[in-house]
């Protein structure tokens, strides 16, 4: 009975509400899948396979003067290559094996250096000094007519 008129509800009155309580849990469920998912999705990245790299081209060995270095881009890490003073070629991964940072070649010291907790790498990618707990990867070097290639070792 209804307190106002003190009659019975009207037959379309618990309808009314089921679909009222029905609507408001559609739209309550539409809100939080708008929050939640895109929450979830940065979360559990995609399953994308890596293209794995084999070899790179690292430019014009005429440009890479004798006792000097060049950070190129080898697959989703980057790679070094130094030119000795003597004139050879090495090539290394070009990422600290302390924290990941990207080293550098000096002249000056005639090494590889790492300018985020000065770690320093010998010519052969051997850790000499700092906190490196590694060697550098070595890659191998070849010269096709002018270019300098870089590939990973078998």
């Amino acid at each position: 009975m209804s307190a106002i008129t003190g009659t019975a509800p009207a037959s379309g009155e618990p309808e009314r509400r089921t679909f009222l309580n029905w609507l408001l849990g559609s739209w309550a469920t539409g809100v939080a899948a708008s929050i939640f998912y895109p929450i979830l999705r940065y979360l559990i990245p995609p399953d994308i396979p890596e293209a794995a790299t084999r070899s790179v081209d690292a430019g014009k060995a005429s440009t890479l003067l004798p006792n000097s270095g060049r950070v190129v881009a080898f697959g989703s890490a980057p790679a070094i290559v130094v030119r000795t003073a003597t004139g050879d070629y090495r090539a290394f991964s070009a990422v600290c094996t302390h924290l990941q940072c990207t080293v550098q070649y000096r002249p000056d010291l005639q090494h590889i250096w790492c300018a985020c907790h000065n770690g320093h790498y010998d010519l052969s990618g051997r850790n000499i000094a700092g906190p490196p707990p590694r060697p550098l990867e070595q890659y191998d070097v070849n010269l096709r007519d002018d270019e300098i290639v870089v590939s990973k070792r078998a």
